[in-house]
């Protein structure tokens, strides 16, 4: 189960909220220690505040005098706390509610309720004072006795600040959590189901349904490998067919010399021929033509892995197409064929000049054989869309439409004469520089088939 692409994802997605929730559990702790202890030092310089004011006034009167007593105990309340200042025998000398019955009924009223003073709720707790020693010069004075008040103003303020936090904690490990947990499935799922169908896809593909695809949407990095995936179907559908095709044009090729030997054969061991000179030679013939078909399927081979024999050096193009058109020139006379060539003097190709050679003449023996008498075949050279181009263009038969996405396949024909393996070869030795063949062609017209070529130069 855990070896799930899917659970793995979830596993990585839930650790990722966990972390998320313990962070910001983390840091509420801290902020949480950190206001405790700010609300602490806080209420120590309020405390060393009234030691202060308390001393000061025992100085300022030269002694305890009740109003800056009443003062004191007022002040200390606004503050929040419940005060009782005492002399050095420990006699009360006021107490907070003493000092709010010295005051006038109105500002007794009003400072009661700016404080949340209750008499009632403070004695419902009985906690203790703590006892400060007041001095003057080195000299006690008394004592200052304080407690915090419980149910202040202030201090519910402090109590509903942590309990909102606790609350919002618990609604993040809760809501949050689980709003984790749910994203976690929905976004595990659709991370992980176009990799599934991509599988099963491949898994159909493994076992000879080359028609599986995936449906692609969107534009992110699946969506590519979806489309990838795909164009690799397509290609593989493609090479099937070919392969299917190849396979039936060899058999083909192969059955009628074979058919051929054999009833020959079977006829003189039946007595029916005669073994003399003109059966061996029609037997020779046939054996030929196998050879033939044999030695096509090994140039193609060849070819494929030219790339890997590629023996490339700089060749000036008009001396390297003169000497080709010399050793033809005397086809095309014969046949009453013109043969032109137009080329830059100072062009040269970076090339392997026997694949270059093979290349161009595949071109030139396809030209002559579809170009009637009185016709025409011309070479022409030149730069186009930064390559350096061959083209041999004829005033031959043409091709049809339909014939075009196949002349390049092996063993395909589109006229009678040869094995249909000459554009085949020259297209993968274009390939193997690193270039390639277009082709043109009217039906009836003509074609022109034109090589292109990465590396070169044209002197200015």
């Amino acid at each position: 189960m855990f070896k799930s692409l899917w659970v793995k994802f979830l596993l990585l997605l839930f650790s990722v909220s966990v972390i998320s929730l313990s962070a910001s559990l983390s840091l509420r702790e801290m902020i949480i220690s950190d206001f405790e202890e700010y609300l602490e030092g806080k209420a120590e310089d309020q405390i060393y505040r009234l030691l202060a004011a308390t001393e000061g006034s025992y100085e300022k009167n030269g002694g305890w005098n009740e109003n800056a007593l009443n003062e004191n105990a007022v002040w200390a309340l606004l503050l929040g706390y419940k005060i009782k200042i005492t002399d050095v025998r420990d006699n009360e000398l006021i107490d907070t509610q003493m000092a709010l019955e010295s005051l006038p009924p109105l500002m007794k009223k009003r400072i009661i309720a700016v404080s949340g003073f209750s008499p009632e709720a403070n004695t419902a707790v009985q906690q203790a004072y703590t006892t400060y020693p007041l001095f003057l010069g080195g000299k006690d004075i008394g004592f200052l006795k304080i407690r915090p008040m419980i149910f202040d103003e202030g201090q519910r303020k402090e109590t509903v600040f942590m309990m909102r936090s606790n609350r919002f904690l618990l609604i993040s490990l809760f809501f949050l959590g689980g709003l984790s947990v749910l994203l976690s499935l929905v976004f595990s799922r659709r991370l992980t189901e176009p990799i599934k169908k991509l599988t099963m896809a491949a898994e159909q593909i493994s076992k000879g349904n080359i028609k599986s695809r995936v449906m692609v949407s969107g534009h992110s990095e699946i969506s590519t490998l979806s489309k990838t995936f795909n164009a690799m179907a397509d290609n593989l559908e493609i090479q099937e067919s070919l392969r299917r095709k190849m396979t039936a044009n060899v058999a083909h090729e192969l059955r009628t010399p074979l058919s051929a030997m054999q009833g020959e054969i079977e006829g003189m061991l039946d007595g029916l021929m005669k073994v003399d000179r003109e059966r061996l030679l029609s037997l020779h013939e046939e054996t030929e033509r196998l050879k033939h078909i044999i030695e096509g399927m090994e140039a193609i081979s060849r070819a494929e892995a030219s790339v890997l024999e590629m023996r490339k050096q700089s060749i000036n193009l008009k001396l390297f197409l003169n000497n080709i058109k010399g050793r033809f020139e005397k086809l095309f006379l014969d046949k009453g064929v013109e043969l032109e060539l137009e080329c830059d003097e100072t062009m040269r190709l970076y090339a392997d000049p026997e694949k270059l050679s093979q290349i161009v003449i595949n071109l030139l023996s396809n030209a002559l054989r579809v170009t009637d008498k009185d016709g025409r075949v011309s070479i022409h050279t030149g730069e186009r869309e930064h390559f350096g181009y061959i083209s041999v263009s004829d005033t031959g038969h043409g091709m049809k439409k339909e014939d075009l996405p196949f002349i390049f396949e092996r063993f395909y024909k589109s006229s009678e004469g040869g094995l249909g393996i000459g554009l085949t070869i020259a297209k993968e030795l274009a390939e193997a520089h690193g270039g390639r063949i277009e082709v043109t062609t009217e039906y009836g017209k003509g074609s022109t088939f034109t090589l292109f070529l990465p590396d070169f130069t044209i002197s200015s």
